[in-house]
């Protein structure tokens, strides 16, 4: 399944490949935005796989997003103007839609797309089997990626929590883990928090603001916002 968003500053836009993108039900749109900075929070927060963007926007353009982004995903941009196709590619755009886009060509980039999003899922480094090495000054741990509980984000290290060890603070960015480690059954919950989902035990509900997360392995309750909880319910079974 390939998640996307459609960053058009024109509805009718955005409608138009929603409405063609509904004949592949490989593709799920899980966010809209009309400007640079909305785009940008929604990116950060859902993390898609791809994002259909236009170029020229009020206030920021297409290009001024891809910029603000550390870590921006596939890009097929959707455009009135055939000028800014030799830049699309120099940030290695997926694909690039001159409007109105014809149901045909969309095909063609949605294909191309699942290509290029398929051969980056196959180079995840790690499998959940596989035995990863964690050094800290103090000491170094090698265990298999499936006890790992969680990892939270302290700056520009990582706290990983293994199942029946303390928690190490290893020098490697949370973004870096997300890179590595499979997804599922990893998953990014927020911007300092990955967890184990194979690891989930329970989930309670004291406000509708507020979950409480346990993870087998980890004796400390996770508390997650409602952002994070929307999530954590994607990825539920």
């Amino acid at each position: 399944m390939l998640r996307v968003i459609l960053v058009d500053d024109e509805r009718l836009a955005r409608q138009g490949i929603r409405q063609l993108l509904a004949a592949h039900p490989e593709v799920t749109v899980v966010g809209e935005a009309g400007r640079v900075t909305t785009a940008a929070e929604i990116i950060r927060d859902e993390k898609p796989d791809a994002v259909f963007l236009d170029i020229q926007m009020p206030g920021a353009s297409g290009f001024d997003l891809l910029g603000r982004l550390e870590d921006a995903p596939k890009v097929v941009f959707v455009t009135a103007h055939t000028e800014h196709a030799a830049r699309a590619f120099e940030v290695q755009a997926v694909d690039y839609l001159l409007k109105p886009v014809r149901p045909e060509r969309l095909a063609e980039a949605v294909k191309r797309l699942a290509g290029v999003c398929a051969k980056a899922e196959e180079s995840v480094p790690y499998q959940p089997l596989d035995r990863i090495c964690l050094r800290t000054p103090q000491r170094t741990m090698i265990t298999r990626l499936s006890e790992v509980v969680a990892m939270e984000a302290e700056g520009d290290f990582t706290r990983f929590h293994v199942s029946g060890e303390a928690p190490l603070l290893v020098c490697r960015s949370l973004r870096t883990c997300e890179e590595e480690f499979p997804q599922p059954p990893f998953a990014r919950l927020s911007r300092s928090l990955i967890v184990n989902l194979d690891r989930v035990t329970s989930v309670e509900h004291p406000s509708r603001d507020e979950a409480r997360l346990t993870l087998r392995g980890m004796d400390r309750v996770l508390v997650l916002g409602r952002r994070a909880l929307a999530r954590l319910k994607k990825h539920s079974p």
